[in-house]
């Protein structure tokens, strides 16, 4: 069975102290990567350097930081000591997020999602490579910027993306692609957009990494975890980006009534939406061994590295679940 790179993700509860603990477990049971979110959870730059401190081998990712919350000159200032904390090791995720992080937890504009990730791709790109900015582009602009302190290596940039115009940029622009949130049978359909994009500006496909993070659960109890993902994600397929996505992907009535529920304050509407249908697509939760087969499933189908996000806020299921799908068995 073809489980490709595995990786985990973090944050984990209850705090730093713990995170820790488990970059240095994932790293002791073999897993490759570590890929930080950045929501409302701890400072996803902060947790990174403290996760190259404490790890040697795994390379550390951003999956992915909103390019409107920080400036591109500020991301490049964070890549680049990140990339000088581990050599060789740290990947620097970008992507647009949605309306609900950008809009109503920052209160920012959410507009030219795709012009705003090119062109910040573009800058940080220039101050990595320690140049002296003069950019002016339609969404960001910055003028006589240089870093002090200029990476030693090039530090891959991955974009985060979902439908057909963000995977076709990541595909032109980007050294890797971070998706999550779909089910096997879309990955075909991505993919060829990945490709599309890269073609357009005469790359190889092939050369681009594809992160999925997948929300996972070991467990018996599979009404329990259904319920857990209601009640963790159904507000992401609420924004529209997300409920855009599942009607691409064909969930287009789930992800009417997700809609409809959220606009009238209706949860039995939106919990019609969040069906079993549906969770069970995207989520992954069974035993050990069905859980390998669903990240199997992926890995076949062309992801390179899955991110085991644990859907859980239980110490024992996290426990579980990452050292039941570590490569090297606990």
């Amino acid at each position: 069975m073809n489980l490709g790179k595995l990786g985990i993700s973090l944050p984990v509860p209850p705090d730093m102290r713990t995170c820790l603990w488990w970059a240095q477990r994932a790293e002791d049971l073999g897993y490759e990567s570590i890929w930080i979110a950045d929501t409302n959870g701890p400072d996803p730059f902060a947790l990174a350097a403290a996760v190259c401190q404490v790890t040697k081998r795994v390379r550390v990712g951003i999956a992915v930081s909103p390019v409107y919350t920080r400036t591109p000159g500020v991301l490049a200032q964070a890549a680049a000591t990140l990339a000088q904390l581990a050599p060789g090791r740290f990947i620097l995720g970008l992507g647009s997020s949605s309306h609900a992080i950008v809009e109503q937890w920052h209160g920012l504009s959410f507009e030219k999602p795709v012009t705003r990730v090119r062109e910040t791709v573009d800058l940080v790109r220039m101050l990595l490579r320690g140049e002296k900015t003069s950019f002016d582009g339609r969404t960001v602009k910055s003028r006589g910027l240089r870093l002090l302190m200029v990476p030693p290596a090039p530090v891959p940039i991955y974009v985060g993306a979902l439908r057909p115009p963000m995977l076709e940029l990541a595909g032109e622009v980007a050294d890797g692609v971070a998706v999550n949130l779909f089910p096997v049978e879309a990955l075909a359909r991505m993919r060829e957009h990945i490709a599309l994009g890269a073609r357009r500006a005469g790359r190889d496909p092939s050369t681009l990494e594809i992160v999925c993070r997948h929300q996972v659960m070991v467990t018996n109890d599979r009404q329990m975890a259904r319920e857990i993902f209601r009640n963790a994600l159904t507000g992401y397929f609420a924004t529209p980006v997300y409920n855009r996505f599942a009607a691409w992907y064909g969930f287009e009535e789930e992800a009417h009534w997700i809609a409809e529920g959220f606009r009238k304050g209706d949860r039995e509407l939106t919990r019609k939406g969040m069906s079993d249908r549906f969770v069970d697509a995207l989520a992954i939760f069974g035993s050990v061994e069905e859980c390998r087969e669903r990240i199997a499933a992926y890995v076949d189908a062309g992801v390179d590295t899955t991110a085991v996000s644990v859907l859980s806020f239980d110490p024992e299921v996290i426990q579980a679940t990452l050292e039941g799908l570590a490569p090297v068995r606990a």
